[in-house]
């Protein structure tokens, strides 16, 4: 399989999911565990620069990758975000949902809208630490959410494709729709 870019970093390491017009990968920097993005395999920046089947491609992967990492992580609900274009916070100039488990007790934000300024942040922190970062990724953290190793990267990515895989072949007949193919 081709490599899988995020804008021009190499990310296939990190892929636990793979159509062939969308993807998800495991986070960089997660604010909460199960924080994973969805992205689609060809680079464009917004949303508006994705042809029919490719909207269509990831809106679909987003559903599914949302209902089974809501699953895994024992989530009461899920904050799925995208920012689309520089004034409305996107840094890296390549689409991606935002994807994080919530949970009714014990969320690791008090009150819910304490997670949009948060993921605003970790989003303008990404493309400077992403930039330091030579493949394999290794960066040097700025504050208390530190960046993970591409080896433990790996690891969550390698376990999650389990869950797509059980998924996979628990709904025969929808590998040809490119929705429920795992890696």
């Amino acid at each position: 399989m081709s490599a899988l870019l995020f804008a021009s970093f190499d990310v296939s390491r990190q892929a636990f999911y793979r159509t062939r017009l969308a993807a998800a990968i495991v986070n960089l920097k997660p604010l909460v565990p199960g924080h994973v993005l969805v992205i689609p395999t060809r680079v464009v920046p917004r949303l508006a620069d994705l042809k029919h089947d490719e909207l269509s491609a990831l809106m679909a992967s987003v559903q599914h990758v949302a209902r089974v990492i809501e699953r895994v992580y024992g989530a009461d609900g899920l904050t799925i975000a995208c920012q689309d274009g520089k004034a409305a916070g996107q840094t890296v100039p390549h689409v991606h949902f935002h994807l994080l488990p919530r949970k009714l007790q014990g969320d690791t934000f008090e009150r819910n809208d304490e997670v949009y300024p948060a993921l605003e942040q970790s989003e303008g922190e990404l493309p400077a630490a992403l930039r330091q970062v030579p493949q394999p990724f290794k960066v040097d953290a700025d504050e208390d959410r530190k960046p993970r190793s591409l080896e433990d990267m790996e690891e969550e990515a390698l376990w999650l494709k389990k869950f797509f895989d059980a998924a996979a072949e628990a709904e025969p007949g929808t590998e040809g729709d490119g929705i429920s193919k795992a890696l």
